[in-house]
């Protein structure tokens, strides 16, 4: 938990990332904390490619996420136009880790992104990558807001 953070708040949804009601997703929960949107977990062996590792379209999953709700922690909402992931260790399953995004760069329509993952213990760079999203328009940007009602609330309220 982080000290004087954030926690993004989401009416139930489907996302196989973020949503509570999708029974097969990640179900992670995402935080703010200056600037950067990030998830502490541990993937289980049912999310591994090889033996006792995770599997790389998983870690791009995590990483789009935390990068994408970077994005909409600054009100900017869009899709993924580019991911780009580089695969630095192993990363085991059955061991925690942490999973940050954050904006780098905004012009007109077009955002950038980079994220990493870390082990949790030790703080070691597993994967890095690095995205191009594409802003919705202000009607789709209305609805998603509607549709999702999204909001940030203070660590020191979340579960109260």
């Amino acid at each position: 938990m982080s000290v004087g953070g954030t926690t993004f708040e989401l009416t139930p949804h489907n996302c196989f990332a973020c949503g509570d009601l999708n029974e097969r997703g990640l179900h992670l929960r995402l935080h703010l904390d200056e600037g950067r949107c990030w998830t502490k977990l541990t993937l289980g062996r049912d999310l591994e490619g090889w033996d006792g590792i995770a599997h790389g379209g998983i870690l791009a999953a995590i990483l789009d996420e935390v990068m994408a709700w970077a994005l909409v922690a600054t009100d900017a909402w869009g899709v993924t136009a580019r991911l780009t992931v580089e695969f630095k260790r192993p990363v085991p399953v059955d061991r925690p880790i942490r999973a940050e995004g954050w904006l780098t760069e905004a012009r007109r329509r077009l955002l950038r992104t980079e994220g990493r993952i870390l082990d949790a213990e030790t703080a070691e760079l597993l994967t890095r990558g690095r995205a191009v999203y594409v802003t919705a328009d202000a009607a789709r940007k209305a609805e998603l807001k509607r549709r999702y009602r999204f909001r940030l609330v203070p660590d020191r309220e979340v579960g109260s």
